[in-house]
């Protein structure tokens, strides 16, 4: 399986070997990142949120759209740290810090897309219930 002292370094020829893989990447995210972390339990909160406030299908959908491009930008955010981290270490370089900050800027990007989505759809439901 293309093995290098216990280490694959080939392409995994079984659907349940990379499904194991991308398993395992999950449980990296969520013991090493802390904001993946807080991510995560931020959209559990939304989600018993929308729960308990019977949001409708449609609703459903943005939300669940938002949440995900959050927590998949924040994964894109570690790849490009991590990759970069391997290629220059601890020196500093600029372009390093580029790919660092616009990656960083991509999930801050989701995340307000994510709270003008959770305004759209809770601050209405929210107003009604008041009145």
């Amino acid at each position: 399986m293309g093995l290098k002292g216990n280490k694959q370094v080939r392409k995994n020829k079984h659907f349940i070997v990379s499904f194991l893989h991308a398993l395992q990447g999950i449980i990296t995210l969520i013991k090493d990142e802390r904001n993946f972390r807080f991510h995560l339990f931020s959209s559990l909160v939304v989600i018993i949120f929308s729960v308990y406030l019977k949001i409708n299908l449609n609703e459903w959908l943005w939300i669940l759209l938002a949440l995900f491009l959050v927590l998949l930008s924040e994964t894109i955010n570690t790849i490009v740290e991590t990759v970069v981290d391997l290629f220059v270490g601890d020196k500093y370089n600029d372009l390093a810090k580029k790919a660092k900050d616009v990656a960083a800027g991509g999930v801050l990007i989701a995340s307000l897309f994510s709270i003008l989505v959770g305004l759209i759809i809770f601050l209405p439901i929210i107003l009604q219930k008041l009145n």
